[in-house]
């Protein structure tokens, strides 16, 4: 049987299904209509505080729970397992934050940090990095970019019954008269039963000008996960401490301590090794070594990998991003000087493809330790 879509939103149409539902009964004449649902989608509207009016896409493949926002470019929430187990992290902020209340362009350049709090949130697409300001010290770029607050224009979602997967797409852009016209097509895809998901991102310029662009998938995880004795394993073949903080802590970049108040976050440029199709992997696992997260990115595409890590109290937000992306986070105006930007002509397209496995027994964690091993030699980083 062909795959299925169905519109959950499009502005051009003037459609918006606020209380959507698909389930195997929506799909007759496959295996599984009739029955008991392994699987489903539901949109719903959030309320209450900050989160007023966000909408929430649940992908339910019979295993995993993904709660993708399309009123926050596409970003995925959380992830929950077997019904009780939630991969992301603890933020100090209440989210999911409507971007209504989210002050991009306040004078600091930080007004993104009051509504972050996803599992995954891409970064971008003008900028991805530190603030960056004029001479006169008027606010150019904010922190981390304008398109994880942008609202998708279009959503659908597509069950592939003969492949076993689900699809959300959904298109944001980011457009200013006058300015670059950005257009992100997202899509995230799971198999029914799996634990693993995927990204697959196009960014177009449909605009009449040439347009520059920068994309980091900032992938945050926290507790249980992470914790004293978790340690990143990954194919090195360079690592740079970002600060005086990362410096004085460069042995032990791959190491997680316990969360502790008050200390200073650290953060660390990667240039990792791939395979002959440029394919890498890079693994984050607990203390236990039963239970990790692992990527999988082109490092053509991806080149630049960055490990943030916020080892403070809990309440404070104690997390570690995973972000491989096209630069490294610096202000855009340093990156543009290393050429670390992507030239876009008018009509012309780039695209990405992020995999996430969330692994859950130790055979599973061993498993992808032995084919970043494979990758080259994973205490070999040439330190500063």
């Amino acid at each position: 049987m062909p795959a299925l879509t169905w519109i959950i939103t499009d502005i051009d149409n003037d459609i918006q299904q606020d209380n959507f539902r698909i389930t195997p009964a929506d799909l007759p004449g496959t295996s599984q209509a009739g029955q008991q649902p392994a699987w489903s989608v539901t949109q719903r509207v959030l309320h209450g505080g900050l989160r007023e009016g966000v909408r929430l896409i649940e992908i339910d493949n019979g295993r995993m729970k993904l709660m993708v926002l399309p009123t926050r470019g596409m970003g995925i929430w959380r992830a929950c397992l077997n019904g009780n187990q939630v991969l992301g992290w603890q933020s100090p902020v209440r989210g999911p934050v409507h971007p209504a209340w989210v002050p991009i362009a306040e004078p600091s350049g930080l007004g993104w940090l009051e509504g972050f709090d996803e599992l995954l949130v891409r970064c971008g697409l003008e900028s991805n990095g530190a603030p960056d300001f004029d001479e006169q010290g008027r606010l150019l770029y904010p922190l981390h970019g304008r398109i994880p607050n942008r609202p998708s224009c279009h959503v659908e979602l597509t069950v592939d019954d003969s492949a076993g997967t689900i699809t959300v797409r959904g298109i944001v852009e980011e457009t200013r008269f006058h300015f670059q016209k950005l257009r992100l097509r997202a899509a995230v895809t799971t198999t029914i039963g799996s634990s693993s998901f995927s990204i697959h991102d196009e960014v177009e310029n449909f605009g009449g000008t040439a347009a520059e662009m920068q994309l980091l998938y900032h992938i945050n995880l926290g507790e249980p996960l992470l914790g004293a004795g978790a340690r990143i394993v990954a194919p090195i073949r360079e690592v740079e401490p970002h600060d005086l903080a990362s410096i004085a802590n460069t042995k032990t970049w791959d190491l997680y301590e316990p969360p502790t108040a008050g200390v200073p976050e650290q953060c660390f440029f990667l240039d990792l090794l791939s395979d002959q199709a440029d394919q890498t992997r890079v693994l984050l696992k607990n203390a236990e070594g039963s239970a990790g997260v692992a990527l999988r990115f082109n490092t053509c595409v991806l080149p630049c990998f960055t490990v943030w890590k916020n080892m403070v109290a809990s309440a404070d937000g104690y997390v570690t991003g995973l972000e491989p992306a096209t630069n490294f986070p610096n202000k855009r105006s340093f990156e543009t000087q290393h050429g670390r930007v992507i030239p876009l002509a008018p009509g012309a397209t780039w695209s990405a493809q992020v995999g996430i496995d969330w692994l859950t027994r130790v055979e599973e964690v061993t498993g992808v330790e032995k084919a970043v091993g494979k990758l080259g030699e994973t205490t070999g980083a040439t330190l500063p």
